[in-house]
């Protein structure tokens, strides 16, 4: 049971957007520019990277959205999402990738710089300045996003196909509409 009354029966960030169209509207913006406008990093990789922040966090209705984001947009779908969610170090995915997911992860843990060591080892992935740019603002961003969701006590869905139905119109429209036209 959330921790405030909605006047919607829609789970996670979603019911809370429907309640408030008012914050979800940058939030929502933020989202889209991050993870769905044009970007150096692939759109699915971007969305592996709020899945695996949302995991770390501990906040199941995250991480099933984005992971099922993910997978609807990267090479490997759901086993690849799934291995990444698992193990990144072990995951099948780039060495690029690989670096900027332990970005995330630092980013994630505590809110002070990543080392020094972790940024050499991206750049010698591969990873540039918007690369690091967009991970770190990306892990960030989740993190926020995470303790909204979460601090809310938002609902689950009870059914795990919502996570499949909302990645459709994630991946063909962003985050653009609003949680009550996307309901």
């Amino acid at each position: 049971m959330p921790h405030i009354s909605l006047d919607n029966d829609l789970p996670g960030i979603s019911g809370l957007m429907a309640q408030r169209p008012d914050t979800a509207a940058p939030l929502n913006l933020l989202a889209n520019a991050l993870l769905h406008a044009p970007s150096s990093l692939p759109a699915g990789e971007r969305e592996l990277i709020a899945a695996y922040v949302s995991q770390l966090n501990a906040t199941p209705f995250c991480a099933g959205s984005h992971s099922a984001f993910a997978a609807a947009q990267i090479d490997g779908g759901r086993e690849l999402v799934d291995a990444v969610l698992a193990d990144p170090a072990t995951a099948p995915v780039s060495p690029k990738l690989r670096a900027l997911l332990r970005v995330a992860a630092e980013v994630q843990g505590a809110a002070r710089p990543v080392a020094a060591e972790t940024i050499a080892a991206a750049r010698a992935e591969g990873a540039d300045d918007t690369d690091l740019h967009d991970t770190v603002l990306i892990a960030a961003a989740f993190c926020m996003y995470n303790r909204y969701v979460s601090g809310l006590a938002t609902v689950i869905p009870a059914d795990p196909s919502y996570y499949e139905e909302s990645a459709k119109r994630i991946v063909s429209e962003g985050y653009g509409r609003s949680a009550a036209q996307a309901g």
